[in-house]
């Protein structure tokens, strides 16, 4: 009696003995930036320069002292003296004083002395006098070196798939070269003694080979390279040539044809010879006689002579394996309708394309609009599309439900963190990940901005370390003062060392707070909301009572008070760099850096779940994981400054 299938596996038995059977080895490889496009990342890029690397006009105008046009208006004009002129690209020789100014180009380096940029349209001139008609701030038209991109941030994050934005990202923090995981590459190897190559003649009985095109191009789409080692006779032995071949130079070895029965078991018994069959028949239309198997580590799979078969079963479970080998993530629509969480005003008469980040709300997703974009590059390596605002529009109301033109493929996170920027989470999403592969979008904002994105549904956890004054407790106070009681949970999680980040040796000598008001010390700040920040504030304020000043007036005393840095690492390689004496940041990455590190006090570093989200299966999973002692050791040999503690895990009610 003929054996026709060895046995029929579902749809879901099939893939969890592809993925439990075949290990994942993704290759990595460098490639020049100009080659980069559509590679997906192997390791975290971070600049080594700031970006823009000095202060730089943002309009056309005269580069002033900001104090020196105070009072200025239509009916009183300020009159400067014009000492010189900087275009850009050049290196200015004049040096702005009181009582002048410098003629300057967008783009141009900031003169030193000046500190603001007068429009030239609030301006006329007579020979060697300019007329100022409108006062201006300090830092008016003026971009910050740093301001973009800080040395030491994180560019672009490992898995991500580069784009024209990411490219354009890392080339202004001037990388030649990134590594990528490289493509994996699939033998193709087309059976039958019916077909022959496109452009052949086509005799009586036989058929052009339709598969190998497919399939290949099906590799290429998923990220792969496809070689294509010809037509197999009905041959056991030619069959078995062209295997052995495949398995020589390939990752992965596709066979089409010769799979259902009689024939079938020709197919079957050659890949058997070679390792392990784990599939043989799927309970699937089509592509039910599919065989599976395994050759020193390597996928052989034998799809169905069918063309519409063998690219059903390509997709159902080749091209997952594919992109999962070739680090891509699956893909998404070009065009995606979303809700608007503010009201975003629009200049009127000008067409607007306004850069936003997608994240999943509570009833599908939002576009959480970029206000600050026309000038900083950083903007497209974040934005995930963008919304186009025709001409005579002036205003779209909060909750407007608004079409998103896709920058590229993108794939809603199954986990949304947003919070305070911590390393902790990279190690534990790293573990999570190991478990079950899933995408996780971390958008560090820092605690209450995490805070807030948890109340309105857009973060599925928040990571927080924020300390009441009053009562000296940390997160729950504010959970309860941004409303999140009955809302959300606190998770706790971790102990962190928070301190000063100082160079080796501490040359300055710093201390304590107090040691920030000296004129010999430059400090680097977080940005508002992060908890470091308050926990920064809370102690100048302290100081500032015991002086008897003002808190403004004491923040100005600190040289790089209003200097921000988006992260604990971009705080130390500042210091490391000698762009700062001292910033106020965790152990953790004073040590990774060799950095001294005096200590503040210890924080606690929680979550904020919501509710209705902790029986999402990735919640669950990063609490498991969180939980687990694989999490414990992982932070003790890699994170000196960060641990667990006997209550890391414990869900409290708000």
């Amino acid at each position: 009696m003929r054996k026709i299938f060895r046995e029929l596996v579902s749809v879901e038995e099939a893939k969890k003995r592809i993925f439990s059977k075949i290990e994942i080895k993704r290759k990595v490889e460098e490639v020049p930036l100009i080659d980069a496009y559509g590679r997906i990342l192997a390791e975290d890029c971070y600049s080594s320069v700031d970006v823009p690397p000095f202060d730089r006009a943002t309009m056309d105008g005269y580069a002033v002292k900001a104090e020196d046009t105070f009072g200025a208006d239509e009916d009183d004009p300020v009159a400067l003296k014009v000492i010189g002129k900087v275009e850009a690209g050049e290196v200015p020789s004049v040096e702005v004083r009181r009582g002048s100014a410098v003629e300057i180009s967008t783009g141009a380096v900031i003169p030193k002395g000046a500190n603001a940029v007068v429009m030239i349209e609030y301006t006329s001139r007579e020979n060697d006098v300019v007329y100022i008609y409108k006062p201006v701030p300090p830092g008016a038209n003026v971009m910050s070196a740093g301001s973009d991109i800080m040395t030491g941030e994180l560019l672009v994050r490992k898995g991500t798939r580069l784009t024209a934005r990411e490219i354009g990202v890392l080339a202004s923090a001037g990388f030649k070269s990134v590594r990528v995981i490289k493509k994996p590459v699939v033998a193709v190897i087309s059976t039958g003694n019916e077909l022959i190559s496109p452009g052949e003649k086509l005799d009586f009985g036989k058929i052009y080979d339709v598969n190998a095109y497919t399939i290949s191009s099906g590799i290429i789409e998923n990220g792969g390279v496809p070689i294509f080692l010809g037509i197999a006779r009905d041959n056991a032995e030619e069959i078995r040539s062209k295997i052995a071949e495949g398995l020589k130079i390939a990752d992965m070895v596709i066979i089409s044809g010769g799979t259902s029965a009689g024939v079938g078991d020709m197919i079957y018994k050659i890949v058997e010879e070679f390792g392990e069959v784990i599939v043989h028949g799927i309970a699937v239309k089509p592509g039910k006689p599919t065989v599976i198997a395994v050759a020193d580590g390597k996928p052989i799979f034998g799809l169905p002579g069918y063309p519409t078969s063998a690219l059903m079963i390509f997709e159902i479970f080749v091209a997952p394996l594919i992109r999962r080998m070739a680090g891509i993530p699956e893909g998404s629509r070009r065009v995606v309708k979303a809700k608007v969480p503010m009201k975003i005003f629009s200049a009127m008469g000008r067409r607007e394309f306004l850069p936003v980040n997608l994240v999943e709300g509570k009833e599908g997703l939002i576009a959480y609009p970029f206000t600050e974009y026309s000038g900083a590059i950083s903007t497209l390596a974040e934005a995930d599309g963008f919304i186009e605002i025709p001409e005579n529009k002036v205003l779209l109301e909060e909750g407007e439900i608004v079409e998103i033109k896709l920058f590229g493929d993108i794939n809603p996170a199954d986990l949304m963190i947003i919070g305070s920027h911590c390393v902790g989470i990279d190690v534990l999403l790293e573990i999570l990940q190991k478990r079950k592969p899933l995408l996780a979008k971390v958008i560090n904002v820092g605690s209450t901005g995490g805070i807030l994105a948890v109340k309105r549904g857009e973060a599925d956890i928040a990571g927080t370390h924020l300390l009441d004054e009053e009562t000296g407790e940390y997160n729950i106070p504010y959970l309860v003062k941004y409303g999140l009681s009955g809302e959300a949970f606190l998770v706790k999680g971790y102990i962190r060392e928070q301190g000063f980040i100082v160079a080796k040796g501490n040359p300055k000598g710093i201390k304590d707070f107090e040691d920030l008001l000296r004129d010999d010390v430059t400090f680097i700040n977080r940005n508002p909301g992060s908890g470091t920040r308050i926990l920064l504030d809370m102690n100048l304020r302290k100081i500032a009572e015991e002086k008897g000043i003002n808190f403004e007036e004491l923040k100005r005393k600190i040289k790089g008070y209003d200097v921000e840095a988006k992260s604990h690492i971009a705080v130390a390689v500042a210091v490391l760099m000698g762009k700062a004496d001292v910033g106020l940041g965790i152990r953790t990455v004073a040590e990774r850096y060799g950095l001294d590190f005096i200590p503040v006090r210890p924080e606690e570093y929680d979550f904020a779940i919501r509710k209705d989200r902790l029986d999402k299966e990735p919640v669950k999973l990063f609490l498991e994981v969180l939980k687990s002692e694989e999490f414990r050791r992982e932070l003790e040999k890699r994170l000196p400054g960060i641990r667990v503690t006997e209550r890391t895990g414990e869900i409290i009610e708000i």
